[in-house]
């Protein structure tokens, strides 16, 4: 399911980080599904081609793409340092409802991370990563998800259980940056799923579910002069000039996912002076919570392919459409697709 607005997202969003792209937008573009697509050969990528990856495909169980939080950011420290919603994150502490008296614990995530690469027929230097920042852009991406421009003083205070955590320590969001924008997002979730929230809303006397998700993100692109040019190359894998980067970071999300990145990296071909590789991410943080009701929905018959896991990366019958609702693998791959097409246009 997709988190609003991420050009990501978006994810995530706002957001994160795409849903339902028009032939006109997407033009020449496809999808090419690669082992790891920051690893694929430069020099060797034709026109058109989306080398794309997430761990998902044919035979791979529902989990099989979401990885610990703790586990990724042991295992892949520089995509932790760039893709989480700060350097920093940590899973925050948060109530723990189960227990007899007051008492906190970490709010457990799952990460997905989908990373792809591209190239644009355009010298770096004639893109101008700002024209971007805009909300027409945004609605190109996802007509399924509606935005609306908001300021920082109508940022969340992070006070509740879906905030906690997400404040940026270093600034506030929405504030500080040159070329960027504050966006507030509603999707309302698509096909049979609305249905089954309604059914899964009779049967429990705990919290109802909603049957859209809101969220708020900050879309910027970001000057050269503040961008670290040894340590996107390694984020990259592609030892080449950083020419700009686009970023997304949806940092307020009502349900589903705890927060949602995307984060596009602009640099020089290595052998043709007149084209710009893109390497971009699209990163969701999804709360373990959300996956532990897997028990729950398999109780019921009628639910068995509403379990959240399955919804998500795309393997229940509830899925449909183009958007969120189609599913995290198929969403970040017509995202990815619709905002190479709309870069390459423009």
């Amino acid at each position: 399911m997709r988190p609003a607005g991420l050009l990501v997202l978006a994810p995530i969003a706002g957001a994160l980080f795409a849903a339902s792209p028009s032939l006109a937008q997407t033009g020449e573009f496809r999808i090419d599904n690669v082992g790891s697509a920051r690893k694929a050969d430069t020099t060797r990528l034709t026109a058109g081609a989306i080398e794309f990856s997430d761990h998902t495909g044919a035979g791979t169980t529902s989990e099989s793409a979401l990885m610990p939080f703790d586990e990724w950011a042991s295992r892949q420290p520089t995509e932790k340092k760039f893709l989480a919603l700060f350097p920093n994150y940590v899973e925050p502490l948060v109530a723990d409802d189960k227990a007899s008296e007051p008492a906190q614990k970490p709010e457990k995530l799952y990460m997905y991370v989908a990373q792809a690469r591209f190239v644009l027929a355009r010298a770096p230097g004639a893109i101008d990563l700002s024209r971007y920042v805009t909300l027409a852009f945004l609605q190109k991406i996802d007509p399924a998800i509606k935005h609306s421009l908001i300021g920082a003083a109508e940022v969340t205070t992070f006070k509740d259980k879906a905030g906690i955590g997400n404040a940026n320590p270093d600034r506030q969001w929405c504030t500080d940056l040159a070329n960027a924008i504050c966006i507030a997002s509603t999707y309302k979730l698509e096909g049979k799923i609305p249905i089954g929230i309604t059914l899964v809303n009779k049967l429990r006397d705990s919290k109802k579910v909603a049957d859209h998700i809101d969220f708020q993100s900050e879309l910027a692109a970001h000057p050269l002069a503040d961008l670290d040019q040894s340590g996107l190359r390694e984020l990259t894998a592609l030892n080449t000039p950083i020419a700009g980067v686009l970023e997304q970071n949806i940092f307020y999300v009502n349900q589903i996912m705890k927060f949602g990145k995307f984060f596009a990296v602009f640099q020089a071909h290595p052998s043709d002076a007149e084209k710009t590789v893109v390497t971009a991410f699209m990163a969701l943080a999804i709360k373990a919570s959300v996956l532990d009701e897997k028990r729950e929905f398999e109780k019921v018959p009628v639910l068995r392919n509403l379990v959240p896991a399955q919804v998500l990366m795309g393997q229940s019958s509830f899925n449909s459409g183009e958007s969120i609702s189609a599913g995290l693998p198929k969403y970040a791959r017509n995202e990815i697709k619709t905002v190479a097409g709309l870069l390459q246009a423009n």
